[in-house]
């Protein structure tokens, strides 16, 4: 798109990615699980560092809360669900951008994508805006790719990884469905 510069640092991934997102996303297991298909929205909301959830999350994670920069809430729920989004379907994260090169970094979530517990991740902005996540976790490995095709449709792939190879692999398109700030 013309005129259209995708984030380079996770501090613009997360002012680009705030409101309400349309995902649809298809997941291939690589055993015998049947794969999957399904729709949700993610709501994004950007946090400052000062922010009591990002601050209390460096805490857990015993990391200098001063090193942090902001940090986003992630909620996410049923495509047709008009409850208010609730904790307990939510993720918060910090960003610790690398003091030489901000497009490089950790990302502390009080919940991984993988397993349900505190990780930290490793991240890098490519070429043309992709964002790569790489996340250790107790016994897996994640990976997740997401770049914007346009201010209002991005892409996520992903993949998690055991010591026996590729257990599943995952697709996932957004639409921005609610362009206005939501605040929670």
């Amino acid at each position: 798109m013309v005129g259209f510069v995708p984030p380079m640092t996770m501090a613009d991934f997360f002012r680009c990615s705030e409101g309400v997102w349309y995902s649809r996303r298809t997941v291939h297991h690589f055993d015998a699980s049947a794969d999957e298909a399904g729709e949700s929205n993610l709501t994004v909301i950007p946090l400052t560092a000062t922010d009591e959830r990002v601050q209390a999350l460096c805490d857990r994670q015993g990391v200098n809360p001063q090193r942090c920069t902001g940090g986003a809430a992630f909620y996410w729920q049923e495509n047709r669900d008009r409850q208010p989004l609730t904790e307990d379907r939510a993720a918060i994260t910090a960003d610790l951008p690398d003091p030489n090169n901000p497009q490089r970094g950790q990302l502390l979530r009080d919940r991984g994508y993988v397993e349900q517990i505190p990780v930290i991740s490793r991240y890098w902005f490519g070429v043309g805006g992709v964002l790569t996540i790489d996340t250790e976790y107790e016994t897996n490995q994640g990976q997740e790719r997401c770049w914007f095709v346009s201010p209002q449709f991005r892409v996520r792939v992903g993949n998690v990884r055991t010591l026996g190879g590729i257990y599943l692999m995952s697709y996932c398109s957004e639409r921005r469905c609610v362009a206005s700030p939501v605040r929670q």
